[in-house]
């Protein structure tokens, strides 16, 4: 089990390669993109968490990229790591994963173990993957093996790493599902395996759910103990000191990144589909946090309000547009709504963000401001939208007009918190 092809080399993909690589492993990665199999070759990382020195060091170690299917042929693993976003009507887009299991049947040879890591709604690995690879008479346990497996990448995490974050397996088959455990536990170090691989995907979806659905209570609470004069921070603070039965999670300007606004929507579309009716927790939870931008364009617009100005025309700076704090990742960031709402209400938008050089709003290109103190003392606004760990709030929120934190950070009296 030492030949190793990785389809799809994005967030997840390449650092699955990587600590495969470090293994031992002969790792191909194969991408549908020339341009990223292309800056991989050529010692090029897309991804913020492989510096290029590492991939050199990939490199160095046999690693490389291809968009050739015919590499599947030589593969004792195959892992699916290619995006799963949402299509019309808040419905899965499987296509890349349909196109991915096509291309291993296509060039099965051997008895290769298939492990799907795409975040996707329960029973897609047995409904759609497992009869597309028994075409042709192959059956599995016999000419094939079949594992889910969901990825746990954070981003820009230096504390919990591919390979000391614990790995949930569910294998169609308890054969299958032995060998993804014996796989990944040569370079993960705690490997647990589960019933099935329903109950992987099921896992998957549950973490980001409660995560979902947590974020949109402290959501909702901000909103009515602003209007009833309470900080909600400091009723989180205080509920964070019980011992037990309280995780603490935090309000925003809304939720972003790769997992909170895309999974708990699988796990729903599943409901839907096989029982008929909504997981109304989640339908709730997310109508509150796509809330969330619009009720920062409010409270800004209420905050200028009372000190005699219109959002119409005034000068409003953004601090931080990526989804998470010190990384460059923007999917779904909630700085985009919270812009383009700013924007259409007739604000005229600046940014600062040291991890994005460029932004875009409603269609404008802007550059991230190159004087940030003067750009904060000149701004009529001034909104932290994620509290990267340069930004100085003590010194900067002083210097502004108005400063609106919507990230709880803020300790001085002149700044207003969400």
């Amino acid at each position: 089990m030492k030949d190793l092809v990785v389809i799809g080399q994005g967030y997840v993909g390449l650092p699955l390669s990587r600590a495969a690589s470090n293994a031992g492993f002969n790792v191909t990665g194969l991408d549908v993109s020339q341009k990223i199999v292309d800056d991989l070759n050529a010692g090029r990382s897309h991804v913020e968490d492989i510096p290029d020195t590492e991939l050199k060091e990939m490199l160095e170690n046999g690693y490389q990229a291809t968009t050739d299917n015919s590499v599947i042929q030589e593969a004792d693993v195959i892992v699916i790591c290619v995006p799963t976003p949402l299509g019309d009507a808040g419905r899965p887009d499987l296509q890349a994963v349909e196109a991915a299991t096509q291309s291993i049947a296509d060039n099965l040879r051997r008895q290769s173990l298939v492990i799907l890591e795409s975040t996707t709604y329960p029973g897609t690995t047995e409904e759609l993957l497992q009869p597309v690879l028994e075409a042709d008479g192959r059956k599995l346990d016999e000419d094939f093996y079949l594992a889910f497996s969901p990825e746990r990448i954070d981003p820009g995490n230096k504390t919990y790493t591919l390979e000391n974050t614990p790995k949930v397996v569910g294998g169609v088959t308890n054969e299958s599902g032995d060998l993804a455990v014996s796989f990944y536990s040569q370079f993960i170090e705690q490997v647990v395996k589960v019933k099935g691989a329903k109950e992987a995907e099921t896992a998957k979806l549950l973490e980001n759910t409660y995560r979902h659905i947590n974020i949109g209570l402290v959501n909702e609470m901000a909103k009515f103990s602003h209007e009833l004069g309470i900080d909600i921070w400091e009723v989180i603070k205080a509920a964070k000191t019980k011992p037990f039965g309280f995780q603490a999670f935090y309000p925003g300007p809304g939720v972003g990144g790769h997992c909170i606004p895309i999974d708990p929507s699988y796990l729903n579309y599943s409901v839907r589909k096989a029982l008929g009716h909504p997981f109304r927790f989640v339908d709730l939870a997310e109508d509150i946090n796509n809330s969330m931008p619009n009720y920062v364009v409010q409270r800004v617009q209420d905050l200028l309000n009372q000190h005699q100005k219109s959002l119409n025309g005034s000068k409003v700076l953004l601090l931080g547009v990526s989804y998470k704090a010190n990384i460059s990742d923007q999917r779904h960031s909630p700085a985009i709504p919270v812009g383009a709402g700013l924007a259409d209400k007739g604000a005229i938008i600046s940014y600062h963000d040291a991890n994005v050089p460029t932004w875009s709003v409603n269609g404008t290109e802007h550059e991230s401001v190159a004087d940030l103190d003067q750009a904060v003392e000149e701004a009529d606004i001034v909104i932290l939208l994620q509290a990267h760990r340069e930004y100085k709030i003590s010194e900067l929120a002083p210097k502004a007009l108005l400063f609106f934190d919507t990230r709880g950070v803020a300790t001085s009296e002149e700044a207003h918190v969400l």
